[in-house]
């Protein structure tokens, strides 16, 4: 039969062991409670730190597709307000050219004062051509320059698609080609104007029928452009929403395993608090010195 020999100096360690863990316990207890954190550094939970970084990885990315898609709708929301612009324009050229056409209107001075007007829409469009958006032309493509048209009314832009991605692997296009509405040089909108205002100071009617047919192939063209703003808008919309969801569910799953319920941690905090006064009690009246310990 094997005999275990308790010494004093045995039971003062472990008793000393037992407080040290009761105290640990307890500053932990109080340091959830003080940060509002369950895991305050990665060895609280190897396993929930991870899903805790991935959460968080997941996080960011959701809000910087928040950001672009804010930026995307902007950037589409000065588009459409252009193209709306545009097309009134258009319009109104359309109704000049026809003014011209009518044998009722064929005085020069009137035709000298419906050219003077498709002057002053010509020079509009233009402006409306190099609308910026954040100092950028929304119709310039990738360009780092301040326009998108000069003044003869030639592209000098950088063709290419701003594109921001609003999602995993979902990118959007956020900017319109330029020359796919005005057109560049002589097939541009301004040289249409150009040689509408001319036909009506000369009177030309095959030159005016001509510019009529120009303007009409425009108008539709700048219409189902204005379509195609529309559909990305929406689109952008609906990414955003969506990612406000997605947004609100992570942060969900990261509190759930970050943070902790008050009131549950208060409670221990207080029953750790006890049993550490407890352990300090106990072991006070068990290890009481005795006359013989001062001698030794």
């Amino acid at each position: 039969m094997t005999t275990v020999r308790l010494t004093q100096n045995m039971m003062v360690n472990r008793s000393q062991s037992a407080m040290q863990n009761a105290l640990v316990r307890l500053a932990d207890a109080q340091e959830q409670v003080s940060s509002g954190k369950r895991i305050n550094r990665p060895s609280d939970s190897p396993t929930d730190t991870t899903s805790a970084m991935r959460l968080r990885g997941s996080l960011k990315a959701t809000e910087q597709y928040a950001r672009n898609a804010g930026d995307g709708l902007g950037r589409l929301a000065v588009v459409d307000q252009t193209l709306f612009t545009v097309t009134d324009l258009v319009g109104r050229a359309r109704e000049l050219a026809l003014q011209g056409a009518n044998t009722g209107s064929a005085g020069q001075s009137s035709r000298d004062a419906l050219a003077a007007e498709v002057d002053q829409i010509r020079d509009e469009l233009l402006n409306q051509a190099n609308t910026q958006y954040l100092t950028r032309p929304v119709f310039g493509g990738v360009t780092a320059g301040a326009a998108a048209y000069d003044d003869d009314g030639s592209f000098v832009g950088v063709a290419g698609a701003i594109t921001r991605r609003v999602g995993d692997d979902v990118n959007v296009r956020v900017d319109v080609d330029g020359q796919a509405v005005f057109g560049d040089g002589a097939t541009s909108v301004f040289a249409e104007l150009d040689a509408l205002s001319t036909a009506l100071r000369a009177g030309d009617s095959a030159g005016l029928a001509t510019s009529l047919d120009a303007l009409s192939d425009r108008a539709t063209t700048v219409s189902t452009m204005h379509a195609t703003v529309g559909a990305t808008y929406k689109r952008i919309e609906t990414a955003q929403s969506g990612l406000v969801d997605r947004k609100l569910n992570l942060t969900t799953s990261l509190s759930n395993i970050e943070d902790i319920d008050l009131a549950e941690a208060s409670i221990e905090v207080s029953m750790r608090q006890v049993a550490y006064q407890a352990a300090l009690a106990a072991t006070a009246k068990t290890l009481q010195p005795s006359l013989m310990d001062f001698l030794r």
